[in-house]
């Protein structure tokens, strides 16, 4: 397997997806070091519009050294179609970038053009907007899309949505971006930040949350946030424990239903409790 090949499946596995401005390249390799699964440079939100020149220099200065560290490196450039987007991909062409988060993703052939533009890398489309939403069953399809992020923030901006504390109002989204992994067999998607640096427990909730809906990472802006996630993602050891007397109880049957702790043990039940085990490994394999 080539090294592109293997850092394309380690981002296609990773838990934490770690911000760090791209006009801000002190804190490249702290990022780096910081126990994120990937680090994304950043060249849209975070940098101010006068400063991205400087920020593409700053990256292509870094790059080569960043990737010597063996953590998955990505970028986020800045939307299809606009002046910054045209500059990002005529810039990090020659990178040959392993991943790239394409902000603001709408269109299928904006994806396709990006893909073949960045010769081939894995794109992450992040949905952020109802014409996002609303295309999400053909981007997931997408040519070169690895797995499908959730950009809640500036979803929120775009549809005039006010959430309560527990976003309930975002359920529809997160739902549909859960199928459409599904029906793409796409990596498990990825949910967004929490914005709230110094609340752990809203970080703790906002991750299980993404658990629920069956997500498999999500977004970072902030080191310490970064060992809360893989916590969070990780299964409690009463749920590695029930998967474990499921699985047993279910190779014991050899494939017959079987009933354990009063509750009937049949084939869905088996695969829910190898993911839950699978889960765990992925963990102990960080």
């Amino acid at each position: 397997m080539s090294a592109r090949n293997s850092l394309a499946d380690a981002c296609a596995a990773a838990r934490t997806f770690l911000f760090v401005p791209g006009n801000r390249p002190e804190r490249f390799e702290k990022a780096s070091r910081s126990g994120a699964d990937v680090v994304i440079l950043d060249l849209e939100d975070s940098v101010p519009d006068a400063a991205k020149p400087a920020a593409r220099e700053a990256i292509a200065r870094e790059w080569e050294r960043l990737a010597a560290l063996d953590v998955p490196v990505a970028l986020r450039v800045n939307a299809f179609g606009t002046e910054a987007g045209r500059d990002d991909l005529a810039w990090a062409g020659p990178l040959n970038p392993v991943a790239v988060v394409a902000p603001k993703a709408e269109s299928v052939d904006a994806l396709a053009a990006m893909h073949e533009s960045l010769g081939g890398a894995s794109l992450v489309p992040l949905v952020e907007s109802a014409a996002g939403w609303q295309a999400l069953p053909v981007l997931s399809g997408a040519p070169g899309v690895l797995r499908l992020a959730v950009g809640h923030i500036d979803f929120m901006a775009d549809t005039g949505l006010q959430c309560d504390s527990d976003e309930s109002e975002l359920a529809p989204l997160r739902f549909a971006v859960a199928m459409a992994t599904r029906m793409h067999r796409l990596a498990p998607a990825i949910d967004g930040v929490t914005v709230q640096i110094d609340d752990e427990e809203r970080l703790r909730r906002d991750t299980r949350r993404a658990v629920r809906f069956g997500f498999g990472g999500k977004l970072c802006i902030h080191p310490r946030q970064v060992a809360i996630v893989h916590e969070c993602l990780a299964p409690t050891q009463e749920e590695l424990a029930w998967a474990r007397r499921v699985v047993e109880a279910d190779a014991n049957a050899r494939g017959a239903a079987v009933k354990l702790d009063g509750r009937m043990i049949d084939v869905p039940v088996v695969l829910q409790a190898r993911r839950t085990l699978a889960r765990a490994t992925k963990e102990r394999s960080r």
